[in-house]
């Protein structure tokens, strides 16, 4: 195995076994073994070769044509045990709630999990606390706490923390949530998110005031313009790229077991909603892995290998859950009963690239709904295998799978589209369903920096022979090909950097590959510094009408305490 020396480094500093001095003490060959052994354990519990499907998932890794979440390689073989990457706990009304959760979130930020929160059932700023006879100090303050308790939790020793933080449109303390980041001091260890409702979204339509309701009488609380809260909102997002959106309703309508709650909050990067003490196991397949050249020169997608190997991460995934080490039995309780995974990908951007696809055209937003059809159908059908031999999840009555014609699934949902920050640098490919960020840049993964320039315009650039040392200089410089006359037209169109592709096409790509993914996506709508608070609102209301179930938007430059796009949320 070959791996990149950037892979090389985030692998030594945070994810192969130390000694007791702290010297590292496996080789990423080993990595993989102990991961493989470990996962493929699983298969002994319902009779099957547990050695054959252990060489099946190291050979899946090895490869690096999947990889799992962070925590799985981090601790899957070790006592800690804690697999998942996703969850989401529930705050309720009272100090013993809200303290008992911040215990629990800390059992799972040390674990390498992320949390993610809504906190929208707190009642409001100066309410009534009739225990106490005095008034809330609401659900902002309590934001805070679980804030700073993050800041001193290392997750495993390797991931600092990372949280979601939610909060309804309609709670009466929405203004002063809104509001909270444009202190770039405020939630360095959150991202937020406003949970906006169909109706908040119909006023705004109209023009037209909405309710707010108390949460702890269900009674209304006040009315605020639709717009105004709207205008504030985009003015955060233009000011620090926070809040996010997460459109509850339509998430709540995909919820594949209504009978076992409602989704009220998602995991930090926004592509699990999850139900209260739900978690997920995440895993990617490297699409750049599967182009390859025909009889005839032509880049060409191996389906075949794909659809295999999709079938075995699924199974990878499913075998996950069963060995896991969960850090609460409520947990363990939900996972199992739901069993969800979330299949997912990397190196899309390098995929087109090798198939010669321009990013923003209409033939890459075509294949990205081919692509992810056929990794759900993929993944899909592992699942109707596994369940005609282990049995359909244990919450599957009542589900959207217990009905006429549907198939008898093991796993509630199957894919899911994360952000893949270390992972894919671990693999060598792009992350997630990003474009290109830039050509060559220097970033900064896990407390390590990073020096990289795109292996494939390198050898485009030489096959081609407009490779010279004058060329990547300029491409050093400016991190982008634009205006790089020595390179032609068609690579330079090939090569699009994020800044350089409308805010209306990211959404495009994004909402394609929603359309076949059972959870969400993870993708960021990357603005340039120049963006108006205009291109801002424009591309929230363009992702609800597109039938997004959140966004996020980031312009360049903007001012930043927070963690969106933390390099190891997996």
């Amino acid at each position: 195995m070959e791996l990149a020396e950037n892979a090389l480094k985030v692998l030594k500093a945070r994810y192969l076994l130390r000694d007791e001095k702290g010297a590292v003490r496996e080789t990423p060959e080993e990595m993989f073994r102990r991961v493989a052994r470990s996962v493929g354990a699983a298969e002994r519990l319902y009779n099957d070769d547990a050695l054959y499907w252990e060489e099946k998932f190291y050979d899946l890794m090895v490869s690096l044509r999947f990889l799992p979440n962070s925590p799985t390689l981090m601790n899957a073989g070790k006592a800690l045990g804690q697999l998942a990457a996703c969850f989401v706990l529930p705050v309720d009304d009272s100090m013993e709630s809200i303290f008992d959760t911040l215990k629990n979130a800390a059992l799972i930020l040390q674990s390498g999990g992320g949390t993610g929160f809504s906190f929208s059932h707190l009642r409001p700023r100066n309410d009534i606390v009739r225990s106490t006879g005095g008034v809330a100090s609401g659900p902002v303050s309590f934001i805070r706490i679980y804030n700073t308790s993050t800041e001193v939790i290392k997750q495993g020793g390797a991931r600092r923390g990372a949280n979601m933080g939610m909060l309804r449109v309609d709670h009466p303390d929405i203004l002063e949530f809104i509001k909270i980041k444009r202190d770039s001091g405020e939630l360095a260890n959150f991202n937020i998110s406003v949970s906006i409702t169909d109706a908040f979204m119909e006023a705004l339509r109209k023009g037209e005031e909405y309710n707010l309701i108390n949460p702890r009488s269900g009674g209304v609380a006040g009315r605020l313009r639709a717009e105004a809260v709207f205008d504030e909102i985009v003015e955060s997002a233009w000011e620090t790229g926070d809040p996010g959106l997460i459109f509850i309703d339509r998430i709540n309508r995909a919820n594949p077991t209504p009978d076992m709650g409602r989704f009220e909050s998602t995991n930090p990067c926004g592509e699990q909603p999850l139900l209260p003490y739900e978690a997920c196991v995440l895993g990617s397949l490297n699409l750049s892995k599967y182009v390859k050249q025909d009889d005839t020169g032509k880049a060409v997608i191996e389906y075949e290998a794909l659809r295999n190997d999709a079938q075995a991460a699924a199974r990878f995934l499913d075998d996950s859950i069963d060995v896991n080490i969960y850090p609460l039995p409520e947990i363990e309780r939900m996972h199992k009963g739901n069993r969800k995974i979330g299949l997912g990908v990397m190196g899309w951007a390098d995929m087109l690239i090798l198939l010669g696809i321009p990013y923003n055209s209409t033939g890459a937003f075509e294949m990205a709904r081919k692509m992810m059809k056929f990794i759900r159908d993929s993944a899909r059908e592992a699942s109707v295998e596994l369940a005609g031999k282990r049995g359909v999840f244990p919450n599957f009555k009542g589900s959207v799978y217990d009905a006429p014609g549907m198939p008898r699934v093991r796993n509630a949902t199957t894919t899911t589209v994360a952000p893949t920050g270390t992972i894919s640098t671990i693999a060598d490919c792009s992350s997630g369903i990003e474009p290109l960020f830039a050509v060559a840049y220097k970033r900064l993964v896990l407390d390590t920096e990073l020096y990289e320039v795109n292996k494939y315009f390198v050898g485009i650039a030489q096959d081609r022979g407009f490779y010279s040392d004058e060329v990547m200089k300029k491409v050093f410089k400016t991190g982008n090909l634009k205006g790089i006359k020595e390179v032609p037209a068609d690579v330079r169109n090939l090569f699009k950097t994020a800044l350089e592709i409308p805010c209306e096409d990211h959404i495009e790509m994004q909402v394609a590959f929603q359309e076949y993914t059972d959870n969400a996506v993870s993708k960021t709508i990357n603005l340039p510094k120049s963006a108006k608070k205009e291109d801002v609102a424009r591309a929230y209301l363009l992702a609800y009408e597109k039938g997004a179930k959140g966004i996020t938007v980031f312009r360049y430059g903007a001012k930043r305490g927070t963690l969106v796009k933390i390099a190891d949320a997996d």
